[in-house]
C-alpha cells in the first residue's frame, strides 16, 4: 500500500512473494537457383513472420541497407512499414529474446531477434537485457546492426550463487561481442539481477546490509570488478559503466559503492497498489529506497528504475488480481501508461518500462502474471492500449 513504502518488513515479504512466482513455425522454401529471386524470398519469409497472425502491423526503426547478409540468421533486409500505434515513447524497455535461455536449449533465433529489435526501435532508444547466455548480447548487436538503428544496450550477466562457471561464460560471451561489434551500441554492463533479493532468501534473511546480506554483497563486489577488469584489458577507449541491478529494497551499500549504477525493479503490483495509484506509488518510492541513499554515498551511482509496469492477464484466477484488489488488465495497463510514462519523461527519469512481449517461458516455467506484462501478447499482436505522443530521446 502506498502507506507502506518505508515498511521493511512488508517490503521483504512483497518481494518475496514475487521472488516466489518469477523465475507458425517458420516457413521453409525450396532453394531457387537466382540471386534475385532467393533475395526476395528472404525478404517475403521476415515479411510473414513478422505478420502473423493477420492484426499485427509490422515495423522497423530502419532502413534496408542495415543488414548484414549470412550473418542475419535468415531474417531477410528489414522492413520499413511502421505502425502509427507504435511511438518512440519509452525511456528504456526491458527485453529477453524469448526461450534465450539454456533451460530452453537456448531456442531464440537471429531472425526473431532481428524482428524483435524492429519493433523495439519504434518504442524506445534502449534496452536492457538480463544475462547474456545463448548468445543474446551478439544477437542484439547483430540485429541493431540488421536493421540499422540506432539503440543502446545495457547488457547482462545473470549471477547464481555458487555457480562460477556460469558467471565467467556470460562475461567472455560479452567481451566476445564487444570485440566484434564494439561499443558504439553499449551504455552498460548489469552485473547480477536479483542476486541479493534471492541469496537473502536462500540465506533466511531480510535485510541486504545485514551480515549474511554482506556476504552476499562481497560474490557481486568481486564479480563487478572482475568484469570492469575485464573490460579495461579490451582497451576499447571508452568507460563502460559496470552496475547492478536488484529489487527496490535489496540494493546493499558495499555493492552500490562499488558500481558505477544501479538498476531497480520497482512494481507497484506487487506493493498491491490500484492501477490509479501506480504511477504514484513508484516514483515516490524510488526516490526515497534508491535515489536519496544512493546521492549519499561517495561515488553517488546513478540509479535507474529496471522494471516498472503492469500485467494484463494471469493463467490462473487466484493471481488475476493482487493483494489490494486491482486487476491485471490491459485496461489497467492504459491507466498505468497514462499516469506514468509522460510524467517519467518531463522529470528526465530513466526507467526501463516492463516489458515488450509477454514471454512464454515465464508462463510456462512460473504461471501466474508472470507472463503477462507485454505491450505486446507472444504472438505478436499488440495489445488494446493507447501510446501517449510525449516522445522521449
Amino acid at each position: 500500500m502506498t502507506s507502506n513504502y518505508n515498511s521493511l518488513g512488508m517490503e521483504a515479504a512483497l518481494e518475496k512473494e514475487r521472488q516466489q512466482k518469477k523465475r507458425s513455425k517458420i516457413i521453409l522454401f525450396s532453394c531457387l537457383a537466382a540471386v534475385i529471386v532467393l533475395a526476395a524470398i528472404g525478404t517475403t519469409v521476415g515479411v510473414l513472420l513478422s505478420r502473423k497472425p493477420n492484426n499485427r502491423s509490422v515495423v522497423s526503426g530502419g532502413s534496408s541497407g542495415g543488414g548484414s547478409g549470412g550473418s542475419s540468421g535468415g531474417g531477410g533486409s528489414p522492413n520499413t512499414t511502421t505502425d502509427p500505434r507504435l511511438k518512440k515513447v519509452f525511456w528504456g524497455m526491458a527485453y529477453t529474446p524469448d526461450f534465450a535461455l539454456p533451460d530452453f536449449n537456448c531456442a531464440a533465433t537471429q531472425s526473431q531477434v532481428n524482428r524483435d529489435i524492429q519493433l523495439l526501435a519504434q518504442l524506445t532508444p534502449r534496452i536492457r537485457l538480463y544475462g547474456a547466455d545463448c548468445n543474446q548480447t551478439a544477437m542484439v548487436l547483430e540485429a541493431i546492426k540488421h536493421n540499422n538503428v540506432n539503440m543502446e544496450v545495457f547488457t547482462g550477466i545473470y549471477i547464481v550463487e555458487n555457480d562460477d562457471p556460469a558467471y565467467t561464460r556470460q562475461r567472455d560471451a560479452i567481451m566476445s561481442a564487444i570485440k566484434t561489434y564494439g561499443t558504439d551500441h553499449i551504455a552498460g554492463i548489469t552485473v547480477g539481477n536479483e542476486f541479493m533479493l534471492n541469496y537473502l532468501n536462500a540465506h533466511g534473511g531480510t535485510d541486504p546490509n545485514s551480515t549474511t546480506g554482506d556476504a552476499g554483497a562481497a560474490i557481486l563486489v568481486e564479480k563487478i570488478q572482475d568484469t570492469r577488469s575485464e573490460v579495461a584489458k579490451l582497451n576499447v577507449g571508452k568507460t563502460i559503466p559496470v552496475g547492478n541491478s536488484d529489487a527496490g529494497y535489496y540494493f546493499n551499500t558495499k555493492v552500490l559503492e562499488a558500481s558505477d549504477f544501479g538498476l531497480s525493479n520497482v512494481h507497484a503490483w506487487f506493493a498491491n497498489t490500484s492501477a490509479a495509484d501506480a504511477s504514484s506509488w513508484v516514483f515516490k518510492y524510488f526516490d526515497e529506497t534508491n535515489v536519496v541513499p544512493a546521492s549519499q554515498l561517495p561515488n553517488k551511482p546513478k540509479m535507474y528504475v529496471s522494471e516498472t509496469g503492469w500485467p494484463t492477464a494471469s493463467s490462473d484466477a487466484a493471481t488475476a488480481k493482487n493483494g489490494g484488489g486491482a486487476d491485471a488488465s490491459e485496461a489497467n495497463l492504459q491507466v498505468f501508461i497514462d499516469n506514468f510514462v509522460c510524467k517519467a519523461n518531463q522529470e528526465n527519469l530513466g526507467y526501463f518500462f516492463f516489458e515488450f512481449i509477454d514471454e512464454q517461458w515465464k508462463e510456462r516455467k512460473f504461471g501466474g502474471v508472470e507472463g503477462h506484462w507485454g505491450l505486446f501478447d507472444k504472438d505478436y499482436n499488440f495489445k488494446n492500449v493507447k501510446l501517449p505522443d510525449c516522445l522521449t530521446s
